[in-house]
């Protein structure tokens, strides 16, 4: 089992940057392919970003490629998100997956452990 632990949401202005961890449990975060997806309100939950393994394969939703960076560091069994030039838009609850694969994925079932979500709120 693998506990998933998100933090570093809040309310930051429109243009302004903020980062995403999540804090994975277990000693196989370093064979796990890793997301970040993305709810708004009233809406379906979205992909963000994905990462592989070793963090050498990166894949992103068109909406946030060239302003968000997806990265991991498996000796502290963290994965990031770092998001820049952020948009009211960009406004959702964001939560970190994790998948018993190696690779990076974009669909949400192929995800086998979820956190809880953490609020972004982007003010314009």
């Amino acid at each position: 089992q693998v506990q998933l632990v998100e933090s570093g949401g809040g309310l930051v202005q429109a243009g302004g940057s903020l980062r995403l961890s999540c804090a994975a449990s277990g000693r196989t975060f370093s064979s796990y392919g890793m997301g970040w997806f993305r709810q708004a309100p009233g809406k379906e939950r979205e992909f963000v970003a994905a990462i592989n393994w070793s963090g050498g394969s990166t894949v992103y939703a068109a909406s946030v490629k060239g302003r968000f960076t997806i990265s991991r560091d498996n000796a502290k069994n963290t994965v990031y998100l770092q998001m820049n030039s952020l948009k009211p838009e960009d406004t959702a609850v964001y939560f970190c997956a994790a998948r018993q694969a190696r690779t990076a994925q974009s669909r949400a079932d192929v995800y086998d452990y979820w956190g809880q979500g953490t609020q972004v709120t982007v003010s314009s």
